[in-house]
Parts: structure tokens; sequence; C-alpha cells
């Protein structure tokens, strides 16, 4: 039995990659169910956002548990196993242990420390709990992944002032801006006609950080106007013209700046669409939706500048130097996280033969009572026996703590190992490995 994570993020692949494994929340059931069936995984669960898919899993043996995650993932994307494989890492027992949590404190994030990632890994942990996928063992490691998060949060300064996906792709807006107009600095949106295209989280995300970069007014599409207006409605200070995603090519005609944040499985935007409209002069796309919401071929279309979220790192780098010695802290926090949970997950070894001998104790326990019990005759009665039988238990419950704590306590494995053949022998315990 193992712990393993096998997955793909920024780090390892571009977007175009990135975007063929993305499960969106109308597959995401299915895709528990298959590996649910895989008699290799035991235990699995699935983080799946912008910039990275992992699959968390306890393993019946390592080699073949990634090996069948890795031809789920192949068969999931249309990709086959040479063109992933480059992309693809995998992580095993305190490598995969220390990942998460790494992951959950947002170390390994594009952007460093960013809080969203946080929340993405508690939605892991919903998920595979709703779908029944997650035993004790993931269980326990993806919400002790959540505590640490928070905890780096707290006892840090990782995530004071940490900008997320949205405000890094306003950022590259106000950069690019200012490098059409020779300048190599971030310049306000003030004068821009921007139109933002999708109302959910990043959209609101979105928002928040073109208000606070100087835009007065924009507009808001979506597939439903009633969600549009209730976003809207939470920014009293801006004025925000709602439209539906039927308006999108007018507003691609209207606009200097447009943002992208969709669920779309497929683009929405592409050459062909972008040839009909009548464009102002240097429209900017910026999409940071996973699938892509802009089709590659935008790219060169004259009149047209498109990015997407690999694009990001370019503002990303310009911050990311002063927060590398905050992340040092981060790192120690996590360390004495990992070495926690792998302290505990060592003490399982103990298990079968504390359970064993636990269940030997008691047999002797209720065979003596019996004994006993019968010896007393008819006068004993019923409450005098409850006390007598308690007493018995309580017997046996001390003498069983001593060896119990020091042989689930922290140690060499190597040590607990010889401790557990000696009460095995000196008790003449049979543990029989489990499959």
């Amino acid at each position: 039995m193992n712990i393993a994570v096998v997955g793909l993020s920024h780090r390892t692949a571009p977007v175009e990659v990135r975007e063929k494994l993305s499960i969106s929340e109308t597959h995401i059931q299915g895709s528990f169910n298959e590996l649910k069936a895989n008699e290799e995984i035991v235990e699995v669960s699935i983080l799946s956002t912008c910039n990275r898919l992992e699959i968390y899993a306890f393993v019946k043996g390592s080699r073949e548990g990634v090996i069948e995650i890795k031809s789920f993932l192949s068969s999931h994307s249309g990709l086959s196993l040479n063109e992933l494989e480059p992309h693809l890492f995998s992580f095993e027992q305190a490598d995969a242990v220390k990942h998460v949590m790494r992951v959950a404190a947002g170390l390994d994030s594009l952007v460093l420390g960013e809080g969203q990632i946080l929340s993405q890994v508690k939605k892991m942990v919903r998920l595979g709990q709703d779908n029944q996928s997650m035993g004790p063992i993931l269980n326990r490691l993806l919400t002790q992944a959540v505590s640490t998060g928070k905890r780096v949060r707290s006892e840090t300064n990782l995530g004071t002032g940490a900008v997320s996906i949205s405000s890094a792709a306003v950022e590259l807006a106000q950069l690019k801006l200012g490098q059409s107009q020779g300048k190599d600095e971030l310049v306000t949106l003030e004068s821009e006609k921007i139109s933002v295209v999708g109302a959910g989280r990043m959209g609101r995300l979105l928002i928040q950080h073109l208000q606070s970069k100087g835009c007065s007014e924009l507009t808001l599409l979506n597939r439903t106007l009633k969600r549009a207006e209730a976003l809207a409605a939470d920014f009293s200070d801006l004025r925000i013209n709602c439209r539906l995603l039927d308006d999108l090519d007018e507003c691609l005609g209207t606009s200097s700046l447009v943002f992208t944040s969709t669920a779309a499985e497929n683009p929405i935007i592409d050459a062909s669409r972008l040839k009909g409209v009548q464009a102002t002069e240097g429209l900017r796309l910026i999409d940071i939706g996973v699938p892509r919401n802009i089709s590659a071929d935008v790219n060169g279309l004259d009149g047209f500048e498109a990015h997407d979220v690999d694009d990001l790192q370019e503002v990303v780098s310009r911050n990311q130097e002063a927060r590398q010695r905050i992340a040092l802290e981060a790192e120690s926090l996590v360390n004495d996280e990992c070495k926690t949970f792998l302290e505990w997950w060592s003490s399982l070894e103990a298990v079968p033969t504390i359970n064993l001998l636990r269940s030997n104790l008691e047999n002797i326990r209720k065979e003596e009572l019996q004994k006993a019990l019968s010896r007393m005759g008819p006068d004993f009665s019923a409450r005098e026996r409850k006390v007598v039988e308690a007493l018995s238990k309580g017997i046996i419950n001390k003498i069983l703590h001593t060896p119990v704590t020091n042989l689930r306590a922290p140690q060499k494995s190597s040590h607990r190992k010889v401790c557990l053949e000696v009460v095995e022998s000196l008790f003449e315990l049979r543990v029989v490995d489990s499959d």
C-alpha cells in the first residue's frame, strides 16, 4: 500500500496540454467512478484547477497504481502516453505528502502564496467525500493539507498582499498597455473600454481588481442575465452594463480590453469570429479560462492581441523575488506538518499487532470473568456483576496503555519492527499481512 500523486501543472505543461486534462464539474463524477473501479486504486481524490490536474490516490502497489492513473489521464485527455508522459509528474509516500502540503500552502502556485488554491484543495476534499472515494488515509492527509494551508497563512506573511490569477491578469493588461505607450510600467485602466465575459467566481475577482486599478465602468456578459445582475449589484460604486453572451460580437467591436473567464469547454472566441468584428484599434483579449475561452488561432490576427494564463508569468515574475524570503518560513511549517503525518502513517504499522493483542486479552478477560461469575452464584446482583465486569475491563486497559502508546510513538521503522516482533513472540500472536 502506498500514497501516490500523479498529475501535471503550469510548471510541467503548457495551457494547450492542461486544457485537455481539465475535468469539468459535469464530468467529475464519471471520473471518480472510473478511478474507483480500478483494482489498484483503494482511495482517490481529484484536484482540477486552471493551472493543474492532480490525482491523489492510496494504491495497492506504487508502480501499478501510477501506471493505472496515467492510463486514465491518457484516456481522458485523448493524448497518447508518449505525448502525455513528458508533461506528467508522480510522487510517492513522503514526496507525495510534501507535495500536497506545499500545494495547499500556495508554495507550488504560479502566484506564490495565492489564497485561491486553498479553497480548491478544500473542494477536492469535499468532492472526494461526496463521491465516497476517500478512506482514512486520504481523509487524514488531505484534511491535514487544508489545516497546513491555514497555518501557513496565519503564521507567516506569505498570503499578505499575494496576487491571484485574476489580479495578475489585470496587471498584465496594465503592463501591455504601458508597453504600447513606450513605458515598462503598469498604467491606469481609467480610459479603457472594458468587457468581462463570465459572471462566476473568477469574474467577480476580475471586477474587484479592475475597480482597484482605476476602472469606473465596464460591460459584464454572461449566459444568464440574472446572474450577471446579481454580481453587478455587489459593486454599487462601479457602473456595470449587464448583457447576455449573445451580444458578445457587439461588445468585441466596442471594447478595447476584454477579459474572459467562463467555464465553457470549447473556445467562445476564435479567428473566424473576430474577422467578422469591426473592432476598436488594438483590441486586447486576456483569457484566464482553462480550457481556453479564446482559440489559439487568434494569435497573429491584425488588430488583435491575445494572452492566456501562461502569459501571466511575465507579471508574476516581477513580484516573486521579494516573496521568496517569506516562502522559506512557510517551507519550515510544511516540513513540520509532513513529519506529523508521516509519524502517524508509520504508527499504522503497529495497528494489526495492537488489535490482535487487544483481542487476545479481551478473550481471556471474558473467559475468566465468566468463570468467576459462575462461582459467585445466584445471590450476586446485576449491579455487582456490572462492577466486576468494569473492573476487569479497566485492568486490561491499564495493562495495554503503556505498550500500545510505545508501539505507536514516533520511532524508526526498524526499531518499531523489533518491538512488534518481541510482542508477537511473547504473546504468541500470529499477525497476517493484509492484502
